[in-house]
Parts: C-alpha cells; structure tokens; sequence
C-alpha cells in the first residue's frame, strides 16, 4: 500500500495553495438525479481526456504542502491508459497502463516500476474517480451526496461528497469531495482525505475530451534510464 500512496503523492492533481472554490454554500438548483444522469451520458462517450493540470498534496499536522504541475492524458476508460507529464517544479513522467506503473526521473535517469494487479481498485479512486464512472457504480461503492453548487474558478460545478463503502477503500480514503462541471459533466476538481486528516486535490483546465491521442504518448522513452522494480 506504500506504494500506491507514493504514487498517488506522485500523481493527484489539483491547486490547493490557491483557493479555488467559493466556500458559500447555496441551494443546489439540480438534484442528485440529474447531476448522475448527465454523468452518466458524459461517461458514455467518453474516449479520451486531455487536460492541464496542478497537483498539491498536504500534510497537515507540520502545515507542509507540496505542488506539482503539467499535462494529463487519457484514453479508454474502461480499460485506461494514462500519462501524466509534469514539467513544475522538476521533470517526472508517469504512466499508468495494463495495471502497471511507471515513474520516470529524467534528471535521475531512473525510471522505477510498480505492479498494480492488486492495487488497480484503489487506483482508479485516485485517477479516475468521475471520468467515464457511471451513476451505478458510483452509487454501487459510495454512499453520494449533492452538497451544493459552486463557481470553481469560473466554472459552474455540481459538489459531490463521496463516503466510500468497501473496507479496503475506507482504509485509505475517509471521504472524496467531487467538483463536476456543468458544462462537461466530468470532474472540474477532486479532494480526496485520507483517515489521517492529509489530503490531496486535483484541479484540471483547458480541459479536452475525445480528441485523438497517439498510442505513443503512452510510453515512456528512456533508453538509457535505469529500472527498478519497486513493491
């Protein structure tokens, strides 16, 4: 589980140092109904996600947070490949694909590898939460609530609070805090705390959907990098 958890530091996105959302809560002008039927058609054509991106994760008992910035990419969700390319504030590549992971140091020349197989569930919380997830599921492993409707940066969203069901997801995640687009019905932003009260946001823009995507951009060129296996 160490290893998930340094990936998903690694890989949540989001801009917690800047706050984003409008903290007043008001009356949700949808109801929980229609914001997972539009999920739901959103998820239904859903292909592929290309979006730019900002990660911060924070521990809160020494008030430390750290940020990390640059490219998502997506494609196939139901059987996902995704890179994340971070250029801010050092280089580092990661790809995830047929349940295995990669994270790529070009400064390092490294590249360290992570089988996923049985971790895979818990993965998909951290990336994919929300992009091409139907209503069913959803509701199948969270217990789901509208809270309110807020303008994220501009942006109307529909907030979500996510409580997650299974033991093994509650033992990493205590709740997930969902911003969907009104525009899009695809996640605008994503906060997800852990029982120890630390959490991670991940906050995407310039977001694109269905644009073709090279099956290259889901490899990690590194030829003269050195690998290693991690647990």
């Amino acid at each position: 589980m160490q290893a998930l958890r340094s990936l998903a530091a690694a890989v949540a996105l989001a801009s917690v140092a800047l706050p984003s959302a409008v903290a007043s809560p008001r009356r949700p002008k949808s109801d929980l109904g229609e914001v997972l039927a539009r999920m739901n058609e959103a998820a239904k054509h859903l292909k592929s996600v290309m979006a730019d991106l900002d990660y911060t994760t924070v521990t809160v008992l020494v008030n430390d947070r750290s940020t990390e910035s640059g490219r998502f990419f997506m494609r196939n969700p139901k059987n996902p490949e995704i890179l994340i390319e971070f250029t801010k504030p050092d280089p580092k590549t990661i790809l995830f694909k047929h349940n295995e992971a990669e994270i790529y140091y070009p400064n390092l020349k490294r590249v360290e590898q992570y089988d996923l197989q049985r971790q895979s569930g818990l993965v998909q919380q951290f990336l994919l939460l929300g992009f091409g997830t139907d209503a069913a599921s959803l509701k199948e492993n969270y217990n789901v609530r509208l809270v309110d409707e807020q303008d994220l940066q501009g942006e109307s969203t529909a907030l979500l609070e996510l409580i997650p069901k299974r033991p093994e997801v509650q033992s990493q995640l205590s709740k997930i805090q969902l911003w969907v687009s009104e525009d899009s019905w695809l996640p605008a932003q994503q906060q997800f705390f852990e029982p120890s009260g630390d959490y991670l946001i991940a906050h995407y823009t310039g977001v694109k959907t269905n644009r073709p995507v090279p099956g290259s951009t889901f490899d990690i060129d590194a030829p003269n990098a050195q690998r290693v296996k991690k647990n």
